[in-house]
Formats: structure tokens, sequence, C-alpha cells
């Protein structure tokens, strides 16, 4: 593209010089023979005057030896015979006879070329009655003087517009070129799987469409190779609730072979699901907007039903309160009921049998409030395990229950916090936002705290 707009400019450019170039040239040439012709003519009407006064031979040759043109010999004047007076020849004259007869029965000035230049024939009555004919001869050189120069000049300013066109080509392609080249390079970069690769939007509008458009492509493929590895790690994480069941079900079959079979089956499986979620959310990427709502106390009521019978079977006592109305949350059912999974699951795994917990709903007009306490031994570094959600699992946890639970927050613009519950363990405060936050805006977490310290007594025991 680049050398096909330098070849076009250069093209255009030497027409145009040509088409120019080539009338002023002969022009110059023609103004300098008019010039030269014109010159000759003033030499010759200095002649004139002594003519119209005197023949004499020696009166003439003064007049002729006063002139310039006379004075290098380039001036013949030829005066013809009379009856009463002689003809007088001064002078090698250059023209032919026939033109200077001519010349003088026409009785006007006349140019015709001649052997090494031209030469110019003006007729002059003089004082006996005949007409005397001057001839200036005019040498090639006076002819084409400055032709040379001028036309040097305009072939420089010629090949000078035809080298500043190639030049501003070049960088008009340069411009053109230089974009299509990154895009071109960052479309094979994408091919070979470089997710990180960009275009600068830069250059001619269409370009920078394009670059607009390889960007949007580009973000829309990260996002759903994103979207499809926490997919996966969800559909594998939701796989850990049935496993807790079956492993606990497995430790009260007893020393036996078949109790021992299940339990080395379960603990296989569950690594496998662990390994699965590592591989998958290898890499994160937030997750699309919600547009779709459900009643959160109503999966709320369905997810502890699931779970009681489990708590029955260890002696928890098991606590619901703000479940009994519709409560409207911004979030799909099933990423909400993964995220209760996910925080009743590490109630099971990581607190004592018999251990209560709670799970309490408080909702107003900004933000509904999901709170999962328990009376375990507490979380003694709530900054690190929210670190391990994102990603830097550690005892033998794979970190993605606080990050599934993080995630269905973060998507209404709410938040996730943990900390010391009323029952004396740990608590996990679900902030789900009914309405975005204003810029600049604050949650009022204190209000919330004040609400979830006057929790009424009288609770549902599931």
């Amino acid at each position: 593209m680049r050398w096909a707009l330098v070849k076009v400019c250069v093209a255009v450019t030497a027409m145009v010089v040509v088409a120019f170039a080539v009338p002023l040239a002969l022009t110059v040439r023609e103004m300098a023979r008019d010039r030269a012709i014109g010159n000759a003519e003033r030499q010759a009407a200095a002649i004139g005057p002594a003519l119209a006064i005197t023949t004499d031979r020696t009166q003439l040759e003064r007049a002729v030896a006063s002139t310039q043109a006379g004075a290098d010999g380039r001036i013949a004047v030829r005066v013809p015979a009379t009856e009463s007076t002689a003809g007088v020849q001064i002078g090698d004259p250059h023209a032919p006879d026939a033109d200077l007869e001519r010349a003088s029965e026409l009785g006007r000035a006349s140019t015709v070329p001649v052997a090494g230049g031209y030469a110019l024939l003006q007729p002059t009555a003089v004082s006996s009655g005949s007409v005397a004919v001057v001839e200036v001869f005019v040498p090639d050189g006076e002819v084409s003087r400055g032709v040379t120069a001028a036309w040097a000049v305009l072939a420089l300013v010629g090949v000078g517009l035809i080298v500043g066109a190639v030049a501003v080509a070049d960088r008009l392609g340069t411009r053109m070129v230089r974009p299509a080249k990154r895009l071109a390079e960052a479309a094979h970069g994408l091919g070979r799987g470089d997710l990180t690769v960009r275009v600068p939007e830069d250059g001619p509008a269409e370009l920078r469409s394009a670059a607009v458009a390889f960007n949007a492509m580009a973000d829309q493929v990260v996002q759903l190779l994103a979207n499809e590895r926490e997919l996966a790690a969800d559909l594998s994480h939701r796989l850990r609730t049935p496993l807790t069941v079956l492993r606990l079900n497995a430790a009260s079959l007893g020393d036996g072979p078949a109790g021992e079979q299940t339990r080395h089956a379960v603990a296989q499986l569950e690594r496998e699901v662990d390994q699965i979620i590592r591989a998958a959310r290898a890499q994160q990427a937030q997750s699309q907007p919600v547009t779709v709502g459900c009643d959160a106390a109503k999966v709320i009521r369905e997810r502890m039903a699931f779970w009681s019978a489990l708590a029955e079977d260890q002696g928890r006592e098991v606590r619901t309160a703000g479940v009994e109305r519709p409560v409207r949350v911004p979030v799909v059912r099933s990423d909400l009921v993964a995220s209760l999974d996910a925080m009743l699951g590490n109630v099971f795994r990581h607190t004592p049998e018999g251990t209560a917990f709670a799970v309490d709903v408080h909702s107003s007009q900004e933000a509904v409030i999901v709170l999962v306490s328990d009376a375990g031994p507490g979380i003694t570094d709530p900054a690190a395990a929210m670190r391990r959600g994102q990603g830097a699992g550690g005892d033998g946890s794979t970190g993605l229950g606080l990050d599934i639970v993080r995630r269905l927050a973060e998507s209404t613009g709410g938040d996730v916090r943990l900390g010391a519950s009323v029952l004396g363990g740990a608590e996990i405060r679900v902030w789900i936002a009914l309405r975005p936050l204003a810029a600049g805006g604050k949650r009022n977490h204190r209000v919330v705290r004040r609400r979830r310290l006057k929790r009424p007594a009288a609770a549902t025991e599931a």
C-alpha cells in the first residue's frame, strides 16, 4: 500500500510538472527570441534619422559605428541607386538579395532566418526618394540567451516537486500502513493465543474503527474464556456440597473394608474436584452484571431444609430469621444457591460437630444483608481468609467458597465482610445491593450492625 501510494503520487506529480513546465519552457524561449529581435529593431531605428538626412557613405558609416550592433559588425545598410545618386552598400549583409528586394518593396520590417541566426530587415525612406534597407544580424547565441538557465531552473523545480510529492506520499503511506501492520500483528498474536494483545486506536478513521472493533472483540474473547473457566469452577465447587454429605456419612460407616473403601473413594473424588477447580480458576475475571432476580428468603428456606438433615445427624442447632416474607434480590437463583452452599459447607467443614449456626436476612430499600454465623472457633485472620477467597487457597481449601460469595455480592455493587458473630464464632456478612451506589458514596455498615445485634429472639428453627 505504501509503495503503491508513492507511485501514484509520482505519476500524478510528473504529469502536472510536464503539463506546466513544457509550455512554460516554450514561452521562455519565445520571450528570449522576442527580446533579441526587439533589441535589433531599436538598433535599426537608430540608423533611420541618418538615412533620412543624408546618403553620404561617410556620414552613414559614422552613424552605423555609433550603435552597439554596428560596432560589432552586425549592421549592414543598402541604399539603392537612383538617377541622381549612386547606390551605397555598408557592411556585409547576411540576407539574400531577394529578401532585401522584397523588404524594400513591401516597406515593412521582417525577420528572415539566415546562417547562424536571424536577419532583421528594416526598410527606411531616404532623402533621394528611394527606400534603403537596414539589416541587423541577430546570432543564435543572442536569441537563446538565458533560455538554458531558465530551463534548468524549471527542471530543478519539477524534480523538487516530484521529490516533495514522494516524501509526502511516503509519510502518508507510513501513517496508513503502520496501524494496518499493528492490526495484522495483533490478529496473528491473538490467533497464537496471546489474549493480552491490543491495538492502539490511532491512524486514519477507518483504521481507528477497525482497531476499536478488534479490541472489543479481544475483550469479548477474554471475557468469554474467563466466564467459561468460572462456570467450570463454579460447577465443580457445587459438587463439594454432596461430597461433604458423602464424606460425613462415610465417617459413620465404621472401620470395615466397605467403609474404608467408601471413604477412600470420596477422598479421591474430592481431590479430583479440587484439582478441576484450581485449573479452571487459574485466571480470574469479573462476572457479567446480573439482570435477573430471585426470592432470597425462599432460596434460604430450601437450602436450610437440605442442610438441616445433616445438621440433625451432627447435633447442630440451626436457626433462621427474616425468611418469613419474600425478599427479592437482583441475582440469579443458581448463583445464590451456590453461595449459600459454599458458606454452609464451610460451617460443616471447619467447625466441630454439635456447633450451632444461624442464617439471618435483613432487608432495606438499598440492600439485602445475608448473615451466616456460627458458634465455632471463629476466623483468626479474616483478611487472610478473604485473600484465600481470591485464589490463594490454603489449609486444604481451594479458596473458592468465599470467592463465589464475593463475586455474587460485587456483581450487584455490594461486598462481603468477615467478623465475629453474636454466637461466639465466625460471621460472614453478604451485602447484596438493590440499587447502584452513587459516585463517592459509602455503605452504611453501622446501621446493618445495629440491626443485626437487635435480631429478634423469636427465630425459626429448621
